[in-house]
């Protein structure tokens, strides 16, 4: 099982992910964070396998996480999941430690199979 927590300020994102994910028989959302902060208070609590952070949240940005979370949770993998998809924003993902990088704009499978990835390589048993 892949445990999963959410990190974004946009509740109806939280949800939606929650719904879809919830769908996969690997899959387990295990906890959710308004903001970068409490995203690191969560996961040191919960070690899941992957955290899903949005780039732009409010007190603590997922990038700012994300490096903090190298530190703090080494086993947990970051997916930044945004609304911008350039180079700029994807190459500062990979210098904050982000094992992934997905725009919401992309089809749902492009999730789900960045998730499957990182847990795979990982040694992650699903």
């Amino acid at each position: 099982m892949i445990t999963i927590v959410l990190a974004d300020d946009q509740p109806a994102i939280r949800y939606g992910l929650r719904l879809r994910l919830s769908l996969e028989d690997d899959i387990q959302i295990v906890g959710a964070a308004r903001d970068g902060n409490e995203a690191l208070s969560v996961v040191s609590r919960l070690k899941p396998d992957i955290v899903i952070m949005d780039l732009e949240m409010p007190v603590m940005d997922g990038l700012a996480a994300a490096k903090e979370l190298k530190s703090l949770a080494p086993e947990t993998q970051v997916i930044i999941l945004t609304i911008h998809d350039d180079e700029t924003s994807r190459q500062k993902a990979r210098e904050a430690g982000a094992a992934g990088f997905v725009s919401k704009h992309a089809d749902e499978t492009v999730l789900l199979n960045t998730i499957r990835a990182l847990a795979n390589r990982s040694g992650q048993i699903q």
